[in-house]
């Protein structure tokens, strides 16, 4: 069982200069998160880089974050393959390894239909008892999971939540109207959290909290809390630095972050490249401008 509300930040994946995963600075951060009062940590996604990762290394991290939180906190694995077939494995392999829950993309490459779709997601809830989260982000993955679509799929007890990343706020509305509380809505877009939050969404997968725990779980809990002036303050000073989540470069955009306030560092596997020249200039000078102006929090 998950609690679907709060704060779930979609974890980097360390690592050393030459490519090799570096734990320590992720433990690290996994305890800066925990410290700041995070719902649940989701490995594996776009931003833990999981494109480039072995099965084995995924293994390894999973194990890790498991054994380290030991129960403290719900993990969730995402599965973006392919193949079904290798989604189901990736889903069985992480289940042995003491996941709490999942995550799930539409089938990657191939841009499945309605049918193809249906099923998909169908298989991957029917091999499991545990909680499923939709990942529904038809801005980098093209294939949007539609109203119709979840018609289908909330036959499946174990469906429970949705990462809603369309970029439409106005679909946390659509959503609630049609099911109610049957499904749970985690914002997915960080320059969208505080509007999805204040329509009704439950949570917020979070790409930012990686570098900036404190802030994230402050901002969703005065929201939630109806301290809108309050939290309206600290958006207003987030959004520069939450822009940087919604860029092709979001991953070394966010570890750039984490490297300036002490919890991470820059490095990231090859195709990827650090960030260079005037780019690079720029990402800094956002997080400076943040990190000099960064605001006292209340309490909450």
């Amino acid at each position: 069982m998950i609690n679907w509300n709060g704060v779930f930040p979609a974890l980097t994946t360390k690592f050393h200069p030459d490519g090799s995963p570096d734990h320590d600075t992720f433990l690290k951060n996994l305890d800066a998160q925990v410290k700041a009062g995070v719902n649940g940590v989701i490995l594996g996604g776009t931003l833990g880089e999981a494109s480039v990762l072995k099965a084995s290394e995924k293994q390894e991290l999973t194990r890790l974050v498991v054994s380290h939180l030991e129960g403290k906190l719900p993990v969730i694995m995402n599965i973006a393959e392919g193949a079904t077939e290798d989604a189901l494995a990736r889903l069985r392999a992480a289940e042995e390894d003491g996941v709490s829950g999942f995550m799930i993309l539409p089938p990657m490459r191939y841009l499945s239909d309605h049918r193809e779709t249906v099923r998909y997601f169908s298989e991957l809830a029917k091999a499991t008892s545990l909680p499923v989260m939709i990942y529904n982000n038809p801005v980098d993955y093209k294939l949007t999971v539609t109203l119709e679509m979840f018609d289908d799929l909330l036959a499946y007890d174990n469906i429970q939540a949705v990462k809603e990343s369309t970029r439409d706020v106005s679909n946390v509305t659509r959503m609630i109207n049609r099911y109610g509380d049957r499904i749970k809505i985690l914002c997915g877009v960080d320059t969208l959290a505080m509007e999805s939050l204040v329509m009704g969404a439950h949570g917020w997968v979070a790409g930012l909290v990686c570098a900036f725990p404190e802030e994230t779980v402050v901002l969703y809990r005065l929201v939630k809390a109806g301290r809108i002036e309050e939290a309206l303050a600290i958006y207003r000073w987030f959004l520069p630095i939450l822009e940087l989540d919604i860029h092709p470069k979001l991953i070394q955009y966010i570890k750039m972050a984490e490297q300036m306030t002490g919890i991470g560092t820059e490095h990231v596997r090859e195709p990827r490249l650090p960030l260079a020249g005037e780019e690079r200039a720029r990402v800094i000078s956002v997080i400076e401008e943040g990190l000099k102006t960064r605001p006292v929090l209340p309490k909450i």
